[in-house]
Parts: C-alpha cells; sequence; structure tokens
C-alpha cells in the first residue's frame, strides 16, 4: 500500500510539473522538449529528487511514447506516398549517412578507441531523433508544408536501416562470426520488407478491418495493433519506430481522421514522459569531463544536418525557406542513438563512450528545436543582409518587383502552415 501511494505521489507531481512546464513554454511560443529534458535530469541519477517507484512505469510510458509519435506522423502520408518519396529521395538518404556517420567514425578513432566503436559513434551520429522531430513537427504547426515530406523521407530512410545496422552492430560487438550474423541480418530485413509490404499492398483492408462507428473500440484496436506490430518488430531486431509508422501509413481515409483525433491526447502524454525518461538515466556527474568533444561533435553534425536537409529539399525543388527549415529539423538526436551507446556499454568495449554519447544527444535534443524554429529565419536574416551589401543604389520598381516574386516563392513553399 505504501510503495502504490509513492508510486501514485511521484508519478502525479511528475505529470503536473510537465503541465506546468508545457504552460511555461506556449507562453513563450518555443517547444517544451528541452523542458522536458531538464526535468528528467532533475529527477533521474545524481539529480536534485531521484525516481524510485515510478521510474518502471516511466520507462514503459517512453516506449509507448515513441511509438504513438511514429503512428501520428504515418497517419498524415499514405503508403503511396512513402513509396513515391523513398524512390525519389534515396540519394539524400546516401547523402545523409556518409555526411552525419563519418564525424562519429573520425572522432572515435582520434580518441584511439579502435574500430567497433568508431562503428558505434558513428551510428550514433547518422540517426536523428524520429520522436524528437515529430513533436517539434507539430508544435511548430509543419506538418503541412511542402518540406515535410522530405524530412519524412530522411527519417524513414533512416530507421529501415537502422534493421541493417543494428544487427551488425550487435554481431560485432558480441564478436560474433559472419554466419551468424548473416542470419540476424536475414531476419531484420525479411520482417522489415514484409511489414512494408502488407501496409503497401493491403492498407485499405487493413483500414476497413480497423474501421468502427464508435470511438471507444476504434481507439482500442488501433492502438492494439500498433502496440502489437511494434513489439513484434522490435522482437525480430527491427525498430519498434518503424511497425509503428508503417502502421499509421496503412491506415488511410476516415479511419486515419478519427485515429488521429483519438490519440492526440495520448501521444501529448506520452511524449512528454519519453522525454523525461530520457533525462532520467543522463547522471549530470558523467557530463563535464566528455563535455568538450560531445559540443566539438555536436557541432559539426548540426552543421551537417542542416546541408544534408538543405540539398535534399533543393532536389526536391523546394524553396530557399523551406531548405532551410528542412536542415533546421533534422539536427535532433535521440532516442536511436542512445540504444546504439547503450549496446556498446553493455558490450564493455569503451567506459568513456556511453558519457560522450549521452552528453552529445543532450546538446542536440535540446538544441534541435532550437534550430528547427530559427534556422530559417537567421539565414533569411544572413542572406538579406549580404544582398543588401552587394547590390547597387536602389532604383524604386525593379528593387520592389524583386522583393514581390521572392515572397511569393516562400509563400508558395510552406503549404498550409509555416
Amino acid at each position: 500500500m505504501h510503495s502504490s501511494a509513492v508510486f501514485l505521489i511521484e508519478f502525479g507531481a511528475v505529470i503536473l510539473g510537465l503541465g506546468l512546464l508545457g504552460r511555461l513554454a506556449g507562453r513563450f511560443q518555443f517547444s517544451p522538449i528541452p523542458l522536458y529534458l531538464l526535468a528528467g535530469l532533475a529527477f533521474g541519477e545524481g539529480g536534485l529528487l531521484p525516481l524510485g517507484a515510478s521510474e518502471e512505469f516511466v520507462a514503459t510510458g517512453a516506449e509507448i511514447g515513441v511509438i504513438l509519435l511514429l503512428l501520428m506522423l504515418g497517419l498524415e502520408y499514405s503508403a503511396s506516398d512513402l513509396v513515391s518519396n523513398l524512390k525519389t529521395q534515396y540519394p539524400a538518404g546516401l547523402v545523409d549517412a556518409v555526411l552525419n556517420a563519418l564525424p562519429g567514425a573520425i572522432m572515435a578513432l582520434l580518441l584511439g578507441w579502435g574500430p567497433v566503436a568508431a562503428v558505434v559513434l558513428a551510428g550514433v551520429t547518422w540517426i536523428s531523433s524520429s520522436g524528437v522531430i515529430a513533436k517539434v513537427l507539430g508544435d511548430l504547426g509543419r506538418l503541412g508544408n511542402r518540406e515535410t515530406p522530405v524530412i519524412l523521407s530522411i527519417l524513414v530512410l533512416e530507421d529501415l536501416a537502422m534493421a541493417v545496422y543494428l544487427p551488425i552492430v550487435t554481431a560485432l560487438l558480441a564478436g560474433a562470426g559472419l554466419a551468424a550474423g548473416s542470419v540476424t541480418l536475414a531476419i531484420a530485413l525479411g520482417v522489415a520488407g514484409l511489414v512494408l509490404f502488407l501496409a503497401v499492398r493491403y492498407g485499405r483492408l487493413i483500414s476497413r478491418f480497423v474501421s468502427s462507428d464508435d470511438p471507444e473500440k476504434l481507439l482500442l484496436v488501433v492502438l492494439g495493433l500498433t502496440l502489437l506490430v511494434a513489439g513484434i518488430a522490435q522482437q525480430l531486431q527491427v525498430s519498434a519506430a518503424v511497425g509503428a509508422f508503417l502502421v499509421g501509413i496503412a491506415l488511410s481515409g476516415e479511419v486515419a481522421e478519427g485515429t488521429h483525433i483519438l490519440l492526440s491526447p495520448l501521444r501529448d502524454l506520452f511524449a512528454a514522459v519519453f522525454f523525461v525518461f530520457f533525462g532520467l538515466h543522463t547522471d549530470p556527474a558523467s557530463i563535464p569531463p566528455v563535455l568538450l568533444p560531445a559540443m566539438v561533435l555536436a557541432v559539426i553534425t548540426a552543421g551537417t544536418k542542416i546541408t544534408t536537409g538543405y540539398w535534399a529539399a533543393r532536389r526536391a525543388g523546394i524553396s530557399t525557406r523551406g531548405r532551410w527549415r528542412a536542415g533546421g529539423t533534422l539536427v535532433a538526436r535521440g532516442e536511436f542513438s542512445i540504444v546504439i551507446a547503450g549496446l556498446a556499454v553493455t558490450a564493455g568495449i569503451e567506459p568513456s563512450l556511453g558519457p560522450l554519447a549521452t552528453a552529445y544527444v543532450l546538446i542536440l535534443v535540446v538544441l534541435g528545436p532550437l534550430t528547427a524554429r530559427w534556422t530559417e529565419p537567421i539565414a533569411r536574416q544572413v542572406t538579406d543582409r549580404l544582398a543588401a551589401r552587394r547590390r547597387p543604389a536602389p532604383t524604386g520598381a525593379v528593387e520592389g518587383d524583386g522583393v514581390a516574386r521572392e515572397t511569393v516563392d516562400d509563400s508558395d513553399a510552406v503549404g498550409r502552415r509555416s
């Protein structure tokens, strides 16, 4: 009875605190994610008031939060949209891998950690946080923007690449032979391909099966199906996030609209819990010794992610403002990076890798929502100032016409909401 009461007090205090932090962030018109993470640091190991009884429940809630974030993201697009975007954006996925994995690998080698640690840190710096970015896109009202499909295509390519990468890393860390690693990889690829095939080929049948006029039944069936697919995917070495995303794209029409309305409050609740959980497992005392290399790596890979998004959006014909928004949105790292680093820590290949990865992710998961919001306005101001210096004395009509044309182009690029 006592432990139950402590659990209710602790978890109630966390939820109440998150609500107050969300209101504070809303008042100042910025994403609440950094505040949620700082709250996690305060309640985690080495923090001001460590949690005890409710930590296990928070961990489960965090997993559900990531799954719901990706489900809701998948509901925004149909299966045909996904296949079309993947066909057209795969070069962006290759550029993303090269630009963002290499800095991590090089840093590990410079620190003398060896090739296996280099492969691990490459994954940490490569993969953006689908959970954080999904939340940021919703907070900033950009789900309808023209650059958003480009962002989602890169995220999906990264998530699908994890189906290949994670079995390889697991085999390297375990010292497994080529045969065992190949079997694990084949299973992962087969499961990911099967789920994608079912989503594309039988999406309408799935929507018909799920459909219900009763909101309660629709909620239970969709939530149960999503958790079931995510759990099976994770059990078979495929990301649970990939499974949830594919369930989302498999649903269409009125089912997708109804699901979006019903699950939005649950998504917001469990997403906030996810970000708190991330902070809970970061010991503030482990950050200072690795802060300098983590900051250097964060600055470099923030730049490479912005470059990746800008290049991909430009290739898709998005306007200049949309290109900067795409690049700034991709900066955040999160859940996948921590999973990858956790594998290395468990294997014990390099004691400093865990704290470095944690500090690195913490920096970018706080910086990511800020770059998503401010990269485009800052780039526009810098561009305008440079253009003003290069221009000769203004000649009224011509100058005004040029400004008008640029304004129209940017407005078209934003889509439904900016």
